[in-house]
């Protein structure tokens, strides 16, 4: 009876041990969820002292490059905003875009300056061509200033109805290196409101080109018509290739016409 009642408190006993093994399980995890967790709390409390120690107001502004047209005073007022800001919580892509609306500014690069300062570098537009009147057009073809005061005048004269700008720069960056390879320098682009072109080149001689199959005529005009104009640039008034096969010359001076086309002798308009 004794030894019955031994195995039967000891089969018994199995559920027990694992309960009471599961019980120290879960409070050993518990414990490590615990510990972690204080861990990451502890973590992020050194990560927010240390990011309110650094995030000082920005205090210095330094600012580099090589520019001419572009005022301290303008770049004060750009940066003005900003200084509020922390050192590391300030929007650089913001200042960046705020310089950047600056009319001379072409690109401004912004990076932050330990410990309580950022760096602005300013590249200026190169002005390359001259858009009507008073605007500016940059060396990729771009109206970045109206009404400027002051214009140089060695720039090429581009000009068309309002929204053809980025139409005839292109034909001007596409046309004046090809002219360069022939001795010729391009001086004025021109499309009027009808859609015909009209180049002007070398001593102010008129090209004019029209409406269609422009891109061919330009290239007759540099095979054929250029000797011509390098050889007597000062007698020539224009060069008219409004024709199918050929051209006309009108000349300094006495009012003589030479055509050029044996098939069709009416321009095109």
């Amino acid at each position: 009876m004794k030894k019955r009642n031994r195995k039967k408190d000891g089969s018994a006993s199995l559920p027990q041990r694992i309960v009471a093994g599961f019980k120290a399980s879960f409070a050993g995890s518990a414990r490590s969820v615990l510990s972690l967790c204080a861990l990451i709390a502890l973590a992020s409390v050194v990560v927010w002292g240390v990011t309110w120690a650094l995030d000082r107001p920005i205090a210095m502004v330094e600012v580099g490059g090589n520019f001419q047209r572009v005022a301290p005073v303008q770049i004060e007022g750009a940066v003005a905003p900003f200084r509020g800001a922390g050192f590391l919580s300030v929007d650089l892509a913001a200042l960046k875009a705020s310089l950047e609306k600056i009319a001379w500014v072409d690109r401004a690069r912004v990076e932050r300056k330990w410990p309580n300062g950022v760096r602005v570098v300013i590249t200026e537009h190169v002005p390359a061509a001259r858009w009507g009147e008073d605007g500016l057009m940059n060396t990729r073809g771009e109206l970045f200033l109206r009404g400027s005061r002051h214009i140089p005048p060695e720039l090429p004269q581009l000009n068309g109805p309002e929204g053809t700008q980025e139409q005839v720069a292109k034909l001007y960056l596409e046309t004046y290196p090809r002219l360069l390879t022939v001795g010729m320098r391009l001086t004025r682009v021109e499309l009027d409101a009808r859609g015909a072109w009209e180049l002007t080149v070398g001593n102010n001689v008129v090209v004019r080109l029209g409406r269609q199959e422009v891109q061919s005529r330009l290239e007759r005009f540099i095979r054929v018509a250029s000797p011509m104009i390098a050889a007597r640039g000062t007698d020539v008034s224009y060069i008219d290739l409004r024709y199918s096969n050929g051209f006309s010359v009108g000349w300094n001076g006495p009012a003589t016409r030479v055509a050029r086309d044996a098939k069709d002798k009416t321009p095109d308009a």
